[in-house]
């Protein structure tokens, strides 16, 4: 018989040329692209294109930039989006905040509901319908800007949250509002997803939002609240509530169904304060006091895993020289915490790096104005 021998490798197809073109303008930064689509019929054909859109977004930095709304604590004030890199505003948080390019007005009524995909929702109030909500998506690089949702009608007190649907490739907006009656309440959620014609009901929120000025938290196709479970009216006493009512209520946008996450075992009373939600980086943080002396902050590494839960952060207020701080953000995985706090009539930002242990106080604002940041990704992503 014959000796077999084996079979030689394959050689790697080559890519082709419009192929290879793809390839390389994928790697290439967004801001970069909207000229480049300038210099060729053939080069605006790729880039235009949807499938190099979702490449794009796919290869592009994560977690490098800022969107930063600024605003007025007044009936008049107006409202401002900042654009920022991460490195720019730690280097320099005061020339940041004050920078004209890069900043766009939003007017008075306006508001940033979140960032996602490198669009930003923003709700537009109105000044003769104070109970009526708009919704659209802009994106700050490219200029785009939807049609506006048809007018939402909200009775009471809402929160709103943005996200997006990877499985109709949409963007949704979801409210939640409490209706009292007596000494019971139930609450309305609605979802709107852009590009459809209204407003649609969904169940209703299975546990007290506690915070229903704060917007729900989006990550991992879900948007997250803080509420409590048990509880018997919509009035309750901080004070009175137990640390076993405490419970993160969880809508995933693509079935439009509820589920409970707990909050870490390492938690073991009740804070003195209310707890804070935030996004960084695609995770889910919780952020309170502990015993007044300590500010704690915790890092769901994988959603929905409430094992993954992990504490990033337990800092004496002592040592950062502040009694009550909120995070702003957290720069990479806990390199430096970036949060805020107020010193009489001056906000102020507090740099904190846990690898030397150092802190840095820099005034930026008046008591009169605030700073609020979301992760911002720049993209190309335009919806239909």
């Amino acid at each position: 018989m014959a000796a077999q021998h084996p079979t030689p490798p394959q050689a790697p197809q080559p890519l082709l040329f419009g192929e290879l073109e793809m390839e390389i303008l994928s790697w290439i930064p967004a801001k970069p692209l909207t000229r480049l689509k300038l210099v060729c019929k053939s080069w605006n054909s790729i880039i235009s294109n949807p499938h190099f859109v979702k490449l794009h977004l796919q290869r592009s930095p994560k977690n490098a930039n800022l969107l930063v709304t600024l605003g007025e604590i007044s009936p008049e004030g107006e409202v401002s989006v900042v654009l920022s890199s991460v490195e720019s505003f730690i280097r320099n948080p005061s020339s940041t905040l004050t920078a004209q390019d890069g900043c766009h007005s939003l007017g008075v009524r306006g508001w940033v509901l979140g960032s996602c995909n490198g669009l930003v929702c923003i709700w537009d109030g109105n000044e003769d319908y104070p109970h009526d909500f708009q919704f659209r998506l802009w994106n700050p690089l490219t200029g785009f800007s939807s049609v506006k949702s048809p007018p939402l009608h909200v009775k009471s007190d809402a929160s709103f949250g943005f996200g997006y649907d990877e499985s109709s490739d949409g963007y949704k907006v979801a409210a939640v509002y409490i209706n009292y009656t007596d000494n019971s309440w139930e609450t309305t959620v609605e979802v709107y997803r852009f590009g459809s014609s209204s407003w649609r009901n969904i169940d209703s929120f299975p546990a007290f939002p506690i915070a229903i000025e704060e917007d729900g938290m989006y990550v991992g196709g879900t948007l997250n609240w803080l509420a409590l479970q048990n509880t018997k009216g919509g009035v309750y006493d901080w004070g009175a509530v137990t640390l076993d009512m405490l419970v993160i209520v969880s809508l995933e946008l693509k079935s439009e169904t509820y589920k409970q996450i707990q909050l870490p075992n390492g938690i073991d009373e009740l804070p003195s304060h209310m707890p804070s939600l935030n996004v960084w980086g695609y995770c889910l943080y919780l952020s309170h006091d502990y015993k007044k002396t300590h500010f704690i902050v915790w890092q769901m590494k994988e959603f929905g895993d409430e094992i993954s839960w992990t504490q990033m952060l337990k800092i004496s207020f002592q040592h950062i020289n502040v009694e009550l701080p909120l995070p702003l953000f957290i720069c990479g995985n806990g390199d430096i915490f970036v949060l805020t706090a107020s010193n009489g009539d001056i906000s102020k930002i507090v740099l904190y790096d846990p690898r030397v242990n150092s802190v840095e106080h820099i005034n930026i604002l008046d008591k009169n104005h605030f700073a609020i940041t979301n992760d911002y990704v720049e993209s190309l992503v335009q919806p239909c």
